[in-house]
C-alpha cells in the first residue's frame, strides 16, 4: 500500500486553510508523502485554469519533488440536468463527459492511473431503477472515454446510487468495462453500520484505490417546548473528523482484509469535513502526519 494525500484537505471547502496546488505539492512532500490525489475542480485542478502549458509545469513540479499522482478526483452526477416533469433538459451529462475527457488528458500527462467518479444523488421523484440505469450508462460512457487515454475509472461508494457495498459490486459489474474499478472507502461502510471485512471480501480485487478518514459520532437533539411532549427529539448524529485511529472506524480490520485480498493500490488520506481542532494549517498538518504514522504497519 502507498499512502497519498488528497489535495481536497487543503482546498478550503470546510473552512480550512486553502493552498494552491503549486503550494500544496511541495507541502505534501515536506510532510513525508510520496504521492497525491488531486481535486479536479477549483481551487485546484480545474479545466478552466489549467491549460496544457500549466499542466506541464505541474508535472515538472511533481517530478522535482519526487511526487506521483495516484488519482484525479473527479466529481460527477449522472442525474444532473434531468427533470421529472420535462425529462432531459440541459445537456449536463454530456458536459460532464466532455469534462471527463479533459481529466483523462490531465491524467495521461501527469501519469495518474485513475480518475475517481461518483454515481450521483438519488431523487425521490423518479424511480430508483431508472436513475440506476442512467448512472450505469454514464459511467460506461466515461470508461470508454478514459480507455482512449489508458486511464481507469474508479467508482467511489460515496453517493445514494449503489451506496451499499452489495449494490456497489452489482453496479460495477453491470457497467461491464475492463477499466471500471472500485475506489472503495471504509468510512462509507462504517457509517452504514456494515462489516468492513465482509465488504472488502465482497468487493474483492475490483479495488484500485481507497480514501481514508476517521470520525466520531456525537448525539444530537432538537429542543421542544415541554407542553408539546418530549423536550428533546433525537435527530441525526453530528459526525466530525478526527485524527486516524481516534474515531470509531476499524481501519485495522479494513487494511488487513485489503492486504489479504492482494491489494497493492494507493491509500489516500483526506480531510473533507469539519475537523476536531479546526482548520488551521497546524491542525491539518497534524492530521496528515498522524496518518503516515497510523498506516506504517501496512506499508511495504
Amino acid at each position: 500500500m502507498k499512502p497519498v494525500l488528497h489535495s481536497v484537505s487543503y482546498a478550503g471547502f470546510w473552512g480550512q486553510v486553502c493552498l494552491s496546488l503549486e503550494d500544496f505539492i511541495p507541502h505534501a512532500a515536506q510532510l513525508g508523502y510520496g504521492g497525491v490525489m488531486l481535486t479536479a475542480k477549483r481551487p485546484h485542478l480545474s479545466v478552466l485554469d489549467y491549460d496544457s502549458e500549466r499542466i506541464q509545469a505541474l508535472k515538472e513540479l511533481l517530478d522535482s519533488h519526487g511526487m506521483t499522482v495516484a488519482c484525479i478526483a473527479g466529481y460527477s452526477d449522472p442525474g444532473a440536468g434531468h427533470s421529472v416533469t420535462s425529462g432531459p433538459f440541459a445537456p449536463l451529462g454530456e458536459a460532464q463527459l466532455y469534462l471527463i475527457q479533459a481529466w483523462a488528458q490531465f491524467a495521461r500527462t501527469l501519469g495518474a492511473p485513475v480518475i475517481r467518479l461518483m454515481t450521483g444523488a438519488a431523487s425521490p421523484d423518479e424511480p430508483y431503477s431508472r436513475q440506476w440505469t442512467r448512472s450505469v450508462r454514464f459511467i460506461r460512457a466515461a470508461c470508454d472515454i478514459a480507455a482512449d487515454f489508458g486511464v481507469t475509472v474508479g467508482v467511489q461508494n460515496h453517493d445514494d446510487i449503489a451506496g451499499h457495498y452489495l449494490s456497489f459490486v452489482d453496479f460495477i459489474d453491470e457497467v461491464d468495462r475492463p477499466n471500471c474499478k472500485a475506489c472503495f472507502d471504509v468510512w462509507s461502510v462504517a457509517l452504514q453500520d456494515a462489516d468492513p471485512v465482509e465488504a472488502v471480501r465482497h468487493v474483492g480485487a475490483r479495488t484500485v484505490h481507497t480514501t481514508i478518514a476517521d470520525y466520531v459520532k456525537r448525539p444530537r437533539f432538537r429542543y421542544h417546548d415541554p407542553s408539546f411532549g418530549n423536550v428533546y427529539e433525537r435527530v441525526l448524529d453530528d459526525v466530525r473528523a478526527v485524527p486516524p485511529g481516534e474515531g470509531f472506524i476499524d481501519h485495522g480490520a479494513f487494511f488487513d482484509a485489503l492486504r489479504e485480498g492482494g491489494f497493492q493500490g494507493t491509500v489516500g488520506f483526506e480531510m473533507c469535513s469539519p475537523l476536531r481542532g479546526g482548520g488551521s494549517l497546524e491542525n491539518l498538518d497534524r492530521y496528515a502526519r498522524r496518518f503516515l504514522e497510523f498506516i506504517r504497519p501496512w506499508i511495504g
